[in-house]
């Protein structure tokens, strides 16, 4: 959590300039497809990954259907394919994922809009579910806030378990606050393409649903 001083920090501009904060969801909004399921696949291999969702597919059923939350759904995936796994190697594979794969799923038009927001000197961040192990690579590259959710890890190894919260729905919404004061800018703008990101879109003053599709 951030304290007041380091949250104003991050809304200091020159004082006649418009303060604009940009916030983009990341999977679908900025990618073509889900990371969480092609960092799967780039990680433990496509013959692996389609076996878990087969293990699995009961979980994903009461997911689907609404009778299991999002966040329990999602900690049993990631229990299934990660727990047990050395930080270490983890995110050595999440950094060249990230430089290897997500250039390939990232919309065009998503980065010249960043680029756009950034010469204009807006704060930018991306706001995801994924996890902040190849999520924060990708922010870094663009000089992007990340706010993103985290993998709990004990003694070097991870062990299935989100860190806190799901930075899913509600959720995204307290993570912005937690980072920044609001009432320091002049304009918020937030990007989003799925119900977890409605939360998120209705503190904006300006939104956009699904607007890339390229």
């Amino acid at each position: 959590m951030h304290t007041a001083s380091e949250k104003r920090q991050t809304t200091n501009t020159n004082s006649g300039e418009k303060r604009e904060l940009v916030l983009f969801d990341f999977d679908g909004t900025l990618t073509t497809k889900d990371t969480l399921a092609e960092f799967m696949i780039f990680y433990h291999g496509k013959a692996k990954y389609y076996l878990g969702l087969a293990i699995l597919s009961p979980v994903m059923g009461l997911y689907l259907t609404g009778l299991m939350e999002n966040w329990k759904a999602k900690e049993i995936f990631l229990s299934w394919f990660l727990k047990n796994e050395e930080v270490s190697k983890f995110n050595e594979r999440c950094t060249e994922f990230a430089r290897r794969k997500l250039p390939g799923l990232v919309r065009k038009g998503a980065i010249d809009m960043i680029r756009k927001y950034r010469d204009n000197g807006a704060t930018i961040a991306v706001v995801s579910a994924s996890a902040e192990n190849w999520v924060k690579p990708f922010c870094d590259q663009h000089g992007l806030i990340c706010l993103s959710t985290k993998l709990d890890a004990q003694n070097g190894t991870l062990t299935g378990k989100i860190a806190g919260k799901n930075c899913h729905g509600p959720e995204k919404v307290c993570r912005i606050n937690e980072h920044f004061v609001l009432t320091g800018f002049d304009h918020i703008i937030a990007y989003g393409d799925t119900s977890g990101d409605k939360e998120m879109l209705a503190l904006a003053d300006t939104k956009f649903y699904k607007p890339f599709r390229d």
